[in-house]
């Protein structure tokens, strides 16, 4: 008996690890696309999450090839979406650093990179 009360936790026990590791807001998919090469410089960088954000707690900053902020400083966020407009630029690879605080709490950050021009 003792068995089949173990087989019936260990389920639970990995459903609700499951729900906590997904607890966290995670970046979906970006604008420019992550490692993506786009022909001139963007108008802004675009991040979409798997959750709601906390627009006071989330940010997003952007620098060139040379590491000089390129972007407003103004992170606007709706909802799952946060973005960031930028100043004219020039080619190189442009660093993304992102930091969200999810509604439930949770902050995460991540970094990536874009290529303008060749």
């Amino acid at each position: 008996m003792r068995r089949s009360s173990l087989s019936g936790i260990i389920p639970l026990l990995l459903l609700l690890a499951m729900g906590e590791a997904s607890a966290h807001a995670t970046l979906d998919h970006a604008e420019p696309r992550v490692g993506n090469t786009v022909a001139t410089p963007p108008p802004e960088v675009t991040l979409w999450f798997t959750q709601q954000l906390e627009p006071a707690f989330s940010s997003i900053t952007v620098t060139d090839s040379a590491g000089k902020r390129v972007d407003t400083g103004k992170t606007r966020v709706e909802g799952s979406q946060m973005a960031v407009s930028l100043r004219p630029g020039g080619s190189g690879t442009y660093h993304v650093k992102w930091h969200v605080l999810s509604v439930d709490s949770h902050t995460t950050e991540g970094n990536f990179t874009f290529q303008v021009g060749q």
